[in-house]
């Protein structure tokens, strides 16, 4: 979520599962924890079916100022989440020896607090475009 003149605010939360019930509360969390003042909340959600499930659009019909964003079906390398998740997985979990899910969690909650601390957009450009296609298998003619 991004507001001109405000800080960027970046939540996150972890559940043992993936259902539309987490979903939902993730987004009670963010409608209490974003301020009333801020009209539209923009979700980038991926194509599980956790983010379209009649709960969640029924959530959703409830609450206006969310709007949901859903990346394109088999392009992963388009969604910056992607590289962001990359960037956690080399950094804090290359080594995956954890006591305990709760050790798991957190470092996850530490690599946040860190990202956030100097947290900054992914930048495309047309070189980084070119290198995805160049990688790309060339259709049949």
């Amino acid at each position: 979520m991004t507001r001109c003149c405000e800080p960027q605010s970046q939540t996150a939360e972890a559940y043992a599962r993936k259902r539309q019930q987490e979903f939902i509360a993730f987004l009670d969390q963010l409608e209490r924890e974003i301020a009333e003042h801020i009209r539209t909340i923009h979700l980038v959600c991926d194509n599980s079916r956790t983010h379209h499930g009649k709960e969640v659009r029924r959530w959703l019909a409830n609450h206006p100022r969310f709007l949901v964003h859903f990346t394109p079906v088999h392009c992963s390398w388009m969604n910056q989440v992607e590289q962001w998740f990359s960037i956690l997985q080399r950094k804090r979990l290359r080594i995956a020896d954890f006591a305990s899910k709760e050790h798991l969690q957190a470092k996850i909650d530490q690599f946040i607090s860190e990202w956030n601390q100097q947290a900054h957009p992914f930048n495309w450009s047309t070189k980084s475009v070119a290198k995805v296609m160049a990688g790309a298998p060339a259709l049949a003619a």
